[in-house]
């Protein structure tokens, strides 16, 4: 999943919710151009995918996303249509940044585009295009599909007690350690005091002003027994767990745990930083496992989930893309088969084994075969499993903006945690009202 998001404006209760959802100015300006388009029907009354109909489907189905770096969606379509005889499936790419296919995505459902039957879908998507009637009602193929998905990635998939889509692959967040230098980390607490013993010891992560800091943040925030929103909406980060991580993290800084740089780092800048062999952890996502491989640091370095807070438990944020069923797609029961397909245990193992994706499938990661193409699945599921998804809402990417750039004002040193906290929590107010 790209986390490099650009910021996006907090807006009033006047604007469109198209343009309340955008995830970019970019998209947000698009959306505006398209103007005078009939109300959205609304998730209430949107129609529900027949978990029976994949069984007698046949014709074409076109899945459309972001650009196929890995080849797995490709890949995915062409092993269906070998395996399904009765249907055919292409994907095809309609942007090469994951800002860049939403906002594709959003003028497909917006103008009621047929072109598309499923769109790959970021996890956080989810909220904002069911709250449009954009997508089927997938409850019933979910439920029936439940007992192959392991449940943290299902729950990206809901919005008012309904599913919208069905899980693809994950993603959770890892650390990577020095085993000459560093420990396991079993805490936060410990892995920041470990970090802080030695010069080349120090922690990586990433804390720029942008979509990954939310997570970072979320990550220790969860695992401190913390919250942004409760189970009914409600808005909860004004708290003493908000308080102690912000604290913490700041003093990190302060006493060299973790090194300033972090404050202009994405995905990218940290992993490259750690490849120097100047620090002893790193917080990164599961492919760097495969670009550490290629690296000096190749036999020197392991893999564990990411730690409990002191007194708590460990807690991840989901990524991932799931497929989500077009509300205008000509060939629904196609696209049945192919979600039926791609959530197979069989196919789950694919996923895993050549093309370097989280399964959605729990055994996927005990498989002797995934487990000699990607030796850290143990690692890697129980991210996943003690992983939560980001807040749900329409109005998700105006609640990220309002907690990575006050989070970054209190670790730049530009605000104290009091001021940032109690404004945290007015924008997201804000942000949800105006909705």
């Amino acid at each position: 999943m790209d986390l490099n998001r650009p910021a996006l404006p907090l807006q009033n209760k006047a604007t469109k919710r198209t343009a309340l959802a955008a995830t970019a100015i970019a998209a947000a300006l698009l959306l505006s151009a398209c103007g005078g388009g009939a109300a959205p029907q609304g998730a209430e009354q949107a129609a529900a995918a027949d978990p029976s109909s994949g069984a007698n489907a046949s014709g074409a189905v076109n899945v459309c996303g972001v650009k196929d770096a890995s080849g797995i969606y490709k890949g995915t379509a062409e092993a269906f249509t070998k395996a399904n005889g009765k249907v055919t499936a292409k994907y095809t790419e309609i942007g090469a940044t994951t800002d860049e296919a939403r906002t594709q995505i959003v003028q497909r459902l917006e103008g009621k585009s047929t072109e598309c039957d499923i769109f790959i879908s970021d996890v956080i998507w989810t909220s904002e295009f069911a709250s449009q009637g954009w997508l089927l009602d997938q409850t019933k193929l979910v439920e029936a599909n439940k007992d192959r998905l392991i449940p943290s990635t299902v729950e990206t998939t809901k919005y008012q007690d309904k599913y919208w889509a069905s899980p693809f692959f994950t993603n959770a967040g890892l650390i990577y350690y020095q085993k000459d230098k560093v420990a396991k980390p079993e805490t936060w607490q410990q892995l920041y005091a470990e970090a802080a013993k030695a010069p080349g010891n120090g922690f990586v992560y990433q804390g720029k002003q942008y979509e990954g800091l939310t997570v970072n943040f979320l990550e220790m925030l969860y695992s401190a027994g913390g919250e942004v929103l409760d189970d009914q909406g409600n808005v909860k980060i004004d708290s003493q767990e908000t308080r102690d991580v912000l604290n913490f993290m700041t003093d990190g800084l302060k006493n060299g745990s973790a090194d300033r740089a972090v404050l202009t780092y994405n995905e990218d800048p940290a992993r490259l930083a750690y490849e120097s062999g100047n620090f002893g952890y790193q917080r990164n996502w599961p492919h760097v496992y495969r670009l550490l491989n290629a690296t000096p640091l190749a036999s020197s370095f392991a893999v564990a989930p990411l730690p409990a807070w002191e007194g708590g438990k460990a807690s991840g944020v989901l990524g991932g893309w799931n497929l989500a069923i077009s509300a205008n797609s000509t060939n629904q029961a196609g696209a049945v088969a192919f979600i039926d397909f791609a959530t197979t245990p069989d196919w789950q193992k694919h996923v895993a084994m050549d093309y370097s994706q989280a399964p959605v499938n729990e055994a996927a990661y005990s498989d002797a075969a995934v487990l000699q193409k990607m030796p850290f699945a143990t690692e890697l599921l129980a991210s996943v499993k003690g992983a939560k998804p980001r807040p749900i809402s329409p109005v998700y990417p105006q609640i990220s903006q309002a907690i990575y750039k006050n989070v970054y004002a209190v670790l730049s040193g530009t605000t104290s945690t009091e001021d940032a906290v109690k404004k945290m929590a007015d924008e997201v107010a804000a942000a949800k009202s105006s909705f």
